[in-house]
């Protein structure tokens, strides 16, 4: 699935510690004015080390580390240039993590303990802190019930285990928009975007996450202008909507399919309008892709099924090396002939031609080559194909 959001902050750290009565902070430097401190208790944790570090491209830069004293109270004093998106790390551990926002002037405080370290911490002193709370209860909850769906795998179809997954995403993402809609320009809500993009597709994604989006980037571009996220997020928010409307002049109905003219594995091109006269499902897919990979067995029955009564597929890759799409293809038993890529990965130009953020996602083309609908797959599917080849 193909990540909206990247944070892609490259921040130049300074770094500083507290006086000698309190906890330990590495790397003094008298010279550095510093600019925000997180403090507070973490019940349970003694003289464990707390670590500040800052995502980028170019992998995790730290930022500011301290040691909490045999009470669990820390304090952490350091200097950034701007806001920015971190993580603050707790011990050696790659598990006891918050994701956090920091503005300079900001005083966190932050009471926890260290068993639950990154499930119910509760933030105070800052215009995020409360909504930062709130969150992190919500998606912890979430998380638990997604995890439960792990046992539904091989009991219930895969639209089943869909709509329950929508289900149980609805409370956070709900909270997700009124916070953003409240307070755009909230340094909390790139963070919040994750639940906002549409990585899963148009086709269930709700436009208000748009407006909501939207509302955002014309707030962050005010409010931090020489912030990197706040311009990232700019061009996000552009690329998105985009195509999301692409993805609605599509699917008004009766819309030609674009042309699709790639190379197939053997190097020689093929063209969707060489199918005409026949229902063909377009199918994006990747052999990298694990839910392309489970539902290709049932596309697989459909084609068989229906290969004879006027129905094709064309597969259409995003894979970029040609080894493993030939492997995939012969591994997975995808027998017709229609398999075409540009061989680039997300770099391909079909995402942006057929207004998709994610895959597996199917476009159904009529014998005209006209689009029918978008997103079919599982049993949505196999109904659909019995609706218009009659037996």
């Amino acid at each position: 699935m193909k990540i909206i959001f990247i944070l892609s902050t490259l921040l130049f750290v300074l770094f500083s510690c507290g006086d000698d009565n309190g906890p330990i902070q590495d790397n003094p430097d008298t010279n550095i004015i510093e600019n925000f401190k997180i403090s507070g208790v973490i019940e349970g944790a003694v003289n464990v080390h707390l670590y500040l570090e800052a995502m980028s491209q170019q992998g995790t830069i730290e930022v500011a580390k301290c040691v909490t004293d045999d009470k669990g109270h820390f304090e952490m004093l350091s200097n950034i240039p701007d806001m920015g998106i971190f993580q603050l790390r707790l011990g050696e551990s790659q598990t006891k993590i918050i994701t956090l926002p920091l503005v300079p002037k900001d005083n966190v405080i932050l009471t926890t303990t260290f068993e639950n370290y990154q499930f119910s911490p509760v933030f105070t002193n800052t215009e995020w802190s409360e909504s930062l709370t709130k969150y992190i209860s919500l998606f912890s909850d979430f998380a638990s019930k997604q995890e439960s769906l792990a046992t539904l795998k091989d009991k219930v179809t895969d639209d089943v285990l869909l709509k329950q997954y929508l289900s149980f995403r609805k409370p956070i993402e709900l909270f997700c928009v009124e916070t953003v809609n409240n307070e755009p320009s909230n340094p909390l809500n790139f963070i919040l975007t994750s639940f906002l993009a549409p990585n899963m597709g148009f086709k269930d994604w709700n436009v208000q996450n748009l407006f909501a989006l939207q509302k955002m980037s014309a707030a962050y571009a005010n409010r931090y202008k020489n912030s990197p996220i706040a311009t990232n997020l700019v061009q996000q928010v552009q690329v998105i909507e985009n195509n999301y409307n692409q993805y609605k002049t599509l699917n008004a109905g009766k819309t030609e399919a674009p042309e699709i003219a790639l190379k197939n594995p053997d190097g020689v091109e093929m063209k969707l309008s060489s199918l005409r006269g026949k229902y063909v499902l377009i199918d994006f897919w990747a052999s990298w892709c694990s839910p392309c990979r489970h539902e290709n067995p049932n596309v697989v029955r459909l084609y068989n099924q229906y290969k004879d009564k006027g129905f094709t597929i064309m597969s259409v890759s995003l894979d970029s090396d040609v080894a493993v799409w030939k492997n995939a293809i012969k591994e997975d038993g995808l027998v017709w002939p229609n398999h075409v890529s540009e061989l680039s990965g997300w770099e391909s130009s079909m995402p942006n031609l057929y207004g998709f953020q994610s895959i597996p996602h199917t476009v159904l083309v009529d014998k005209e080559g006209k689009i029918i609908e978008t997103g079919l797959r599982g049993e949505s599917l196999e109904q659909k194909l019995k609706e218009l080849i009659k037996n």
